[in-house]
């Protein structure tokens, strides 16, 4: 029997297949840079190799994908597509599906309400064929103004009983917002907002050299967030682990992602860092981040981690029962 799968990191922008990114485009008139279908298979694929740091993953999604994805019908087409494939695929019957739905409404050309509930109605159509459990989490964007990001927070408020169960904080690590005391203060009220509406959170921090161990112990102090997307940079430093652990504050790893940006140099320190974790008592999941922009899914990452020797398949199955307790999604 094929384990059920759970994917709490997997981002719209980098999950939607080629062949109905290719298709949207066309029937959206978009006009894109390439002639053919392959180029455009190149063109919003990362790989090591091509894709060099996390700014360089970022730049495909936002220059290519997220913009595709931009109206009500591609929304909801693509996560209608989402879920279907991943549960087609990897047996994935639990997922958290993120994205910032102010990305996808043409910089306020179109209406952020409308953008939400097409992204809702591609969910309840794939709820209702496959069975599946899934909730939105919107992602704030560091790179957006703090009225921007009250405007996200108010719309999860809002839909938090259609499915809507958190919010996130995303983007390029090298604008660390969380090393500046001054800056991060601006978030604490969003995500003090969030939680008592009865929202959970997750901030993306600790991926990069950029915000380390000490951007995960600043978020975890100022922002309280109950998970942290990635945070790898925690296993070098004994104390950002210790207040991981006390504060019972889950990791969201994704492995595959961490190789092609290289947040880390290799299958060797991967291994290192999830090693480091587990032996601290550290508890973590395993996620895709984007299954098509990295051409993975559950099925390869948790093969990854395997056949590696990183994790025994015992382990594996206490990383997915943890991603079960950690779920925004209500049992």
């Amino acid at each position: 029997m094929a384990r059920e799968l759970i994917d709490l990191h997997i981002h719209v922008g980098g999950s939607v297949a080629p062949h109905i990114l290719w298709s949207i485009a066309h029937q959206q008139g978009f006009k894109l840079p390439v002639k053919t279908y392959f180029d455009f298979v190149e063109l919003i694929t990362s790989r090591p190799g091509k894709v060099g740091s996390l700014d360089d993953y970022l730049k495909i999604l936002h220059t290519w994908t997220e913009k595709i994805q931009s109206s009500p019908s591609a929304i909801e087409r693509s996560v209608y597509e989402i879920i279907g494939k991943e549960y087609r695929g990897s047996r994935v019957t639990q997922i958290e599906l993120r994205f910032n739905p102010m990305k996808r409404n043409l910089h306020s050309e179109l209406d952020l309400d409308h953008i939400i509930h097409a992204a809702l109605r591609g969910m309840d159509r794939a709820v209702l064929e496959y069975g599946v459990k899934v909730g939105f989490i919107f992602c704030l964007a560091r790179e957006f103004d703090h009225r921007l990001n009250s405007i996200l927070v108010d719309k999860a408020i809002k839909y938090r009983t259609r499915g809507v169960y958190g919010i996130d904080l995303a983007g390029t690590e090298t604008n660390a917002m969380e090393l500046k005391p001054e800056v991060v203060a601006q978030y604490e009220d969003l995500f003090a907002r969030a939680r008592r509406a009865g929202l959970k959170c997750t901030v993306h921090t600790g991926e990069t050299r950029g915000t380390g161990a000490e951007g995960v112990m600043s978020v975890v102090e100022k922002l309280k967030p109950h998970r942290i997307g990635h945070g790898i940079r925690a296993a070098y430093d004994e104390n950002a682990m210790k207040v991981l652990r006390e504060n019972d504050i889950v990791l969201e790893l994704c492995p595959t992602s961490n190789l092609h940006t290289k947040a880390v140099e290799g299958v060797e320190e991967l291994r290192h860092i999830i090693r480091t974790f587990w032996d601290r008592k550290v508890k973590f999941t395993i996620n895709t981040d984007g299954p098509y922009l990295l051409e993975t899914d559950m099925r390869r990452e948790i093969e990854l981690v395997e056949n590696n020797g990183i994790l025994t398949p015992e382990q594996v199955d206490q990383t997915l029962a943890w991603a079960r307790q950690a779920s925004f999604i209500p049992a």
